[in-house]
């Protein structure tokens, strides 16, 4: 029985895009990337469930040629996260270590001072990064937060690299602040599929997220929005999440797709399958294929994959990755060794000039 798989290919006899399936095997028509493809925002759940079904060799190849229709080859855009405001979070989400509600050792900090921020924010720089992003464990944060914020991105900003922040739910009048005070980026995550989020979080609705990133938007920042493999979700749940970020009105410019970090007493620590890594290789291809303009993140749990993982990943369409000493309260590979493998790979790290000159994506 044959099924057709719409794809964001140009065949090269001029007929529809498509994937022929036959017998379960999928295998490309004779398709070439077209760049001039224009980009879908109505991905249907089946089409998704067919791309994560390719033979994984078959859908590497897809997505590199996806990839290199939208992108540079061999460059990674580098970012470095700081976590400006540590613990106290009133939120439940069952996989952070910041929140009140378990018991996981982070102790809760209060916000750092504005001068040690722009510090962190030097010193990233000098590491390579071309943007540097500030979280807050907020639900979401209260005007004298936004102000001090507000002051850390102008600070930041003046060093001539790009500004990121993710702070919880915002307002419109809170996005526009920030937007005034030279933000770029904001990141809000969806996590999962709506019907799997509920599972994990409950003091706050997927609705609450769909509407920050629609604040985040009308303020014309860039939005820079993934969600996290491995948290009990099944392979459904990972591609309705990625509809999700595909079929908003802009696709998010940044994708993070994170492998869930289970820190000790946390309620997804206690029990949670672990996603065989080339699933979630199979979720980053998935990504680059629906988004192709966007930068995809290697983002959290680096610290725990291999080098021939995170290879994989980057030939799946990854083309940025956090870098440097921490990623909020869990680990992430150093600098060096983030720097030895690229060299391996000759891969080169974007830098300032060519992030500035790339743009949004």
């Amino acid at each position: 029985m044959n099924a057709v798989v719409s794809s964001p290919f140009l065949p090269v006899d001029g007929l529809p895009p498509a994937q022929v399936c036959q017998d379960g095997l999928c295998q490309p028509a004779s398709l070439r990337p077209s760049p001039a493809s224009p980009l879908r925002h109505d991905w249907t759940l089946p089409e998704v469930e067919a791309l994560f079904d390719q033979p994984f060799m078959d859908l590497l190849f897809h997505a590199q040629q996806v990839h290199r229709a939208h992108h540079v080859a061999n460059r990674v855009q580098m970012s470095t996260l700081l976590s400006i405001k540590t613990g106290g979070c009133p939120e439940d989400c069952g996989y952070c270590p910041q929140s009140i509600h378990y018991d996981t050792g982070v102790a809760r900090d209060d916000m750092m001072p504005v001068a040690a921020v722009v510090d962190a924010a030097r010193r990233a720089q000098a590491a390579g990064a071309t943007r540097f992003c500030m979280g807050a464990a907020f639900r979401s944060p209260k005007k004298r937060d936004i102000e001090r914020i507000a002051q850390m991105i102008r600070e930041v900003s003046a060093l001539g690299i790009e500004t990121c922040a993710t702070l919880g739910m915002l307002t419109p009048e809170q996005a526009h602040e920030l937007k005034d005070a030279g933000l770029d980026y904001y990141n809000h995550n969806v996590d999962s599929s709506e019907s799997y989020y509920r599972k994990i979080i409950s003091t706050r609705t997927y609705q609450h997220r769909l509407d920050t990133l629609a604040a985040v938007r009308n303020a014309h920042l860039k939005v820079c929005s993934g969600g996290i493999v491995g948290m009990g979700e099944t392979r459904l749940d990972r591609a309705g999440m990625l509809v999700t970020l595909a079929n908003l009105p802009e696709h998010p410019h940044s994708v993070p797709i994170n492998q869930l970090v289970a820190v000790e007493g946390t309620p997804l620590a206690a029990d949670h399958p672990v996603v065989d890594g080339l699933e979630f290789v199979r979720t980053i291809a998935v990504a680059r294929i629906l988004m192709p303009q966007a930068q995809v993140r290697l983002s959290a749990g680096r610290e725990a994959m291999s080098e021939e993982l995170q290879t994989l990943a980057f030939l799946a369409g990854a083309n940025s990755i956090f870098y440097g000493e921490k990623l909020l309260t869990t680990g992430n590979p150093d600098v060096e060794r983030d720097r030895a493998l690229l060299d391996k790979l000759k891969i080169q790290a974007e830098t300032q000039a060519q992030t500035d000159a790339r743009g949004c994506c």
